[in-house]
């Protein structure tokens, strides 16, 4: 037999999180389906980064979040989200993965990898960080190449090529050349991005400036090989030697997923999907949208700060239904 909720939430993020958090305040029973660890995404930032926001700007369900300093560092998030999804005992079932959603007289069965839910409503929070943006280039499925940076004492003594202008790319940039690494950076535009953080860019700079770490800008990568990256620059084709890769080229949402559940995207580029903008609910009743999914390739619309009121948006709705 099916597990019955009012609202089954497909992600535990923050966004989901909260939704959750909307659903037992509202005595609402709920259940969060997520297919890796609880925030997933979180967990698999590199393992030294700081925040951009400052801390204040990623609470929820009113549970302060205290940090060392300002702006906090990915364990301090790990140990808030923890302690936030504890305090408000939310249901969370963690790995496992949502597969099919299917609507019939009124209600959802969800199946997963290890059953079946039938639920009334359901708020897809999946985000964006499991899809890299590729590079389509030969040779991107070379173990060498790397879309994901964890920490940088791997790479000490080795040429790395990180490819990107924003803020991951200048992360990993200044962490692998500070260990030790031979650094180079392909910027297809013809600067770094607006975007990067404040206090970052000063160093970043310095750095090409003084030829430390080499970039080459209004350019890009046309083949991967074992030993050596093909680049094409403004005024030639030039072959560098390489040991790693690390394609920081940002992520989108899995839009396979959501078009098999039957949510509408954008028919363009921006592959956004369709949705009410004041009540966030998509093409199909009673299935809402929250977080950075919402973005399509837009991936710098939405964030944890600026989405967080996304579930109090959504649960207006379920309570009144």
């Amino acid at each position: 037999m099916p597990k019955l909720y009012d609202v089954l939430i497909v992600g535990a993020g923050p966004i989901g999180i909260s939704c959750g958090i909307e659903a037992v305040k509202n005595k609402i029973s709920h259940c969060i389906i997520e297919k890796g660890c609880l925030v997933n995404s979180i967990f698999n930032y590199p393992t030294n980064m700081t925040f951009f926001s400052t801390s204040d700007r990623l609470e929820i369900g009113d549970v302060p979040f205290v940090s060392h300093s300002d702006k906090p560092t990915r364990r301090e998030a790990l140990e808030y989200f923890r302690r936030v999804t504890n305090s408000w005992k939310l249901n969370v079932n963690t790995f496992e993965t949502v597969n099919k959603i299917e609507r019939h007289d009124g209600l959802f069965t969800v199946t997963t990898n290890k059953q079946k839910y039938l639920v009334k409503f359901v708020i897809i929070a999946t985000g964006y960080y499991d899809n890299p943006n590729l590079l389509n280039v030969p040779g991107e499925e070379l173990p060498k190449v790397k879309h994901y940076f964890d920490e940088a004492h791997p790479y000490v003594y080795k040429n790395v090529l990180v490819v990107g202008g924003g803020n991951s790319a200048v992360d990993v940039a200044l962490e692998t050349f500070r260990k030790g690494s031979e650094v180079t950076m392909v910027v297809k535009e013809k600067s770094l991005k607006e975007g990067v953080k404040y206090w970052v860019r000063p160093d970043i700079e310095n750095r090409i400036k003084e030829g430390t770490i080499k970039a080459f800008f209004k350019s890009e990568i046309l083949k991967i090989e074992e030993e050596n990256v093909e680049i094409k620059t403004p005024d030639e084709i030039i072959s560098l030697p390489n040991d790693f890769v690390f394609a920081m080229t940002g992520y989108h949402s899995d839009f396979n997923l959501l078009k098999s559940f039957g949510v509408s995207l954008t028919n363009d580029d921006q592959m956004i999907p369709i949705y009410n903008a004041d009540t966030l609910e998509s093409n199909i009743k009673n299935l809402f949208l929250a977080g950075v999914v919402l973005c399509g390739m837009e991936t710098s619309k939405w964030f944890i700060e600026n989405s967080r009121d996304h579930a109090l948006k959504i649960f207006e709705v379920i309570k009144k239904r």
